[in-house]
């Protein structure tokens, strides 16, 4: 059923400054989009069935622009290292286990049913280098009535020898053969993953370039995250101004090729202008980036360029799936980034965060991520009666005291692209 309509305190973004609210409201949903949010139900609209929310809080549909699926089983784990460290002693060797489809689903099992019952609705996912065990990733978050892009690795250098892709040519050879299975799903979509330049040949990156101009496909990757990593860069490609000419020479950094990258922590000017200019998507993954001692990205500055910017929970980097935690981390470290740093930034509002983790991730999808019409109906309904207290609260109020307490136990009920993905009777 995708024509109905939802009752509530309905919340969503218009731009990163204006929060609309409308009180004990109506969505309409007709074939799967928003018809628009009324205060009274027009009369047109009253026959159609109800999902009656009164008084309960609903928001579009989180947007997790940044995770990787097979580290979830080791969320938590290694948060005294920072990132190349971390990634030899933790996420290789873990990621490796996937090699092994028994383990692969085990672990994918888990992953995709807590996704599925937190508030996210879309994400961009990374995969590991195995092309079976991400065609499973695959075949489960399609089972879920999610809606995401997933990204089968690349890497054929630098990488311990047992997650090492034997050349450029295979990598390649083995990635179309993916694309070309992958093409049975319906709502979960091939990305191309490569890794980050570190571990990936220049041969390799030239390859996928050629797979991404054939195919029209979209990018994911990462970008300036740490310090080590940005030096190791200038090493190996010392032909290039700044991190991101080493994707960009390649055609795969925005312009025609949809792209996220994911950190920009410590991007120069020339790469913000070259990402502006070329419409990147930046993940900014705030816990992630505090975790591994990695920095707090200039946030606030980008929005402020009208950049495209979204949230990244970055498991497990990250420790959880809670886009509603990265957008409480990401106001926190914003604060201590004006503190301590750079008092001419202000901080992150509530209303810039809940933006980014909405309309502003949800560009990367099409419409995504606003209850404006025309947008698809990705919604999701929190029942915050179970938080206690003795004030009387407005629906902002409640709004913002549900995101900084980040619990998700209070979902009754989500929806994505019109469909019921579940609800409480």
């Amino acid at each position: 059923m995708k024509n109905y309509v939802i009752k509530g305190n309905i919340c969503y973004s218009k731009t990163r400054e204006e929060l609309c609210i409308t009180e004990n409201g109506y969505i309409v949903c007709e074939g799967g989009r928003c018809a628009g949010v009324y205060e009274t139900l027009p009369e047109e609209y009253e026959t159609l069935p109800c999902y009656n929310y009164e008084d309960k809080i609903i928001i579009p549909g989180l947007v997790d622009l940044h995770v990787h699926a097979p580290q979830y089983a080791f969320r938590g784990m290694g948060m005294d290292l920072e990132l190349l460290d971390w990634l030899n002693t933790h996420t290789f060797v873990e990621e490796a286990k996937y090699a092994d489809l028994e383990y692969a689903e085990k672990a994918y099992d888990i992953f995709t049913e807590d996704l599925k019952n937190s508030a996210t609705t879309r994400a961009c996912i990374f995969g590991t280098i195995h092309t079976e065990a991400t065609l499973l990733l695959m075949e489960k978050l399609e089972e879920t009535g999610l809606k995401a892009y997933v990204g089968k690795v690349n890497m054929d250098r630098n990488s311990p020898k047992y997650l090492c892709e034997e050349n450029a040519e295979k990598s390649v050879k083995d990635t179309e053969e993916w694309l070309m299975k992958s093409q049975r799903f319906k709502n979960i979509k091939p990305v191309l993953t490569p890794r980050f330049t570190p571990s990936c040949t220049d041969e390799l990156l030239e390859r996928l370039s050629g797979l991404q101009k054939k195919y029209q496909l979209p990018v994911q990757s990462h970008l300036s995250e740490n310090l080590g990593e940005i030096d190791w860069v200038k090493e190996l490609c010392p032909g290039t101004a700044c991190y991101g000419e080493s994707y960009d020479r390649y055609d795969m950094f925005g312009n025609n090729c949809p792209t996220v990258m994911a950190h920009c922590v410590h991007s120069p000017e020339k790469e913000i202008e070259m990402m502006q200019r070329q419409k990147v998507f930046i993940a900014h993954c705030p816990e992630s980036n505090a975790n591994l001692s990695s920095g707090v990205a200039p946030v606030k500055k980008y929005l402020e360029k009208d950049m495209k910017v979204g949230l990244g929970t970055d498991i497990a980097a990250g420790s959880s799936l809670s886009v509603l935690k990265a957008m409480v981390t990401a106001v926190q470290c914003s604060k201590l980034r004006w503190r301590l740093y750079d008092q001419s930034v202000l901080p992150l509002t509530m209303e810039e965060v809940f933006f980014m983790a909405t309309k502003g991730g949800g560009e990367f999808f099409g419409k995504v991520g606003s209850f404006e019409e025309g947008y698809e109906l990705d919604a999701v309904v929190f029942d915050d009666s179970k938080i206690k207290h003795p004030q009387t609260l407005s629906v902002k109020e409640r709004l913002k005291r549900l995101i900084y307490l980040a619990d998700e136990r209070n979902i009754t009920a989500k929806f994505v692209d019109g469909q019921v993905i579940f609800r409480e009777n």
